[in-house]
């Protein structure tokens, strides 16, 4: 079976990497986004798939483009199925019209249609994560069903939900395809749908009001934007401490040697590390002891 895979991120490396493994399929080809300047020196990055496949010795083609407007290519290449995992742009109607077009969408659909599911189920706290794979039609994350599978919720962290659900797509979609002449689809129940959008950097914002939402953003944020307070200083290693504690908003309640806990209005956390803006990570205890700030002080975000 010819492939031709479309994927950006970690999430969509990991299924290529499994598909290539199966003799069955043959991927002619990876169409991806282009690399993008990161980090504070705004090197250029190429995206997860570009890097795995540069870093082994298959000799597949990749195509990167900023907005796939130019199709020639992939009536040239003319695959059995056309694979979307994580793509991160819009697929031309036209090639949905005239190929087979399947997507991996990591929800369990129709919830958390949209640029950023995974991180979507985590803050909303969903009690099961998932994986759908449908046929794509023009509506975004609308079309019919071929399969879901689901693993109940263990409160991961983005990077160890990504990997989680990676691992169930990669074999379900080698399944789903070898037998995708004997699945009838099944439409969505739309009326139950739920949209996620795009994360921004200010998403990433947070304030001692309830801790159990700050723990939620900081598994959904752990990798980027990271969770951090209004005046940008940002936390790491965040863990619940308890949930129904009522405390002043940012009181320090307790001074460890590897983490302080941080009163909530509505329970506490866990902190053990601390990054002022332009400056470096460290550790929770060196970081209230470079403020000048004791248990029962405030730790201010304003």
């Amino acid at each position: 079976m010819n492939i031709l895979f479309f994927g950006t991120p970690v999430f969509a490396k990991n299924i290529l990497e499994y598909l290539i493994k199966d003799d069955y399929f043959n991927i002619i080809g990876l169409v991806t986004q282009i690399d993008k300047p990161f980090g504070r020196k705004k090197e250029l990055k190429s995206p997860a798939t570009k890097e795995f496949l540069l870093s082994t010795k298959h000799n597949i083609p990749i195509f990167q483009f900023d907005n796939l407007s130019d199709t020639k290519f992939i009536y040239d290449l003319n695959p059995d199925i056309i694979l979307v995992v994580a793509y991160g742009n819009v697929i031309p109607k036209d090639i949905i019209d005239n190929f087979i077009c399947i997507n991996i969408h990591a929800s369990i659909l129709p919830k958390s249609r949209g640029a950023s599911p995974i991180q979507d189920m985590i803050l909303r706290n969903d009690s099961l994560f998932g994986v759908s794979i449908m046929k794509m039609s023009y509506k975004l994350d609308n079309g019919d069903i071929l399969g879901i599978r689901y693993i109940k919720n263990l409160h991961l962290d983005i990077e160890e939900s990504i990997q989680s659900i990676s691992h169930i797509s990669s074999d379900f979609v080698i399944k789903i395809l070898k037998n995708l002449n004997f699945i009838t689809p099944l439409p969505q129940i739309h009326v139950d749908s739920s949209y996620c959008k795009k994360i921004k950097k200010i998403d990433g914002e947070v304030d001692f009001i309830d801790a159990f939402e700050v723990y939620l953003k900081y598994l959904a944020y752990k990798t980027w934007p990271n969770i951090f307070l209004k005046n940008g200083t940002k936390l790491f290693y965040v863990a619940i401490n308890e949930l129904d504690s009522v405390n002043k908003k940012g009181e320090i309640l307790k001074i460890n040697q590897d983490s302080v806990v941080i009163g909530c209005i509505k329970g506490s956390l866990i902190v053990k590390e601390l990054q002022d803006v332009g400056k470096n990570k460290i550790n929770a205890k060196a970081y209230l002891l470079g403020k000048r700030l004791n248990i029962g002080d405030v730790l201010n975000g304003d």
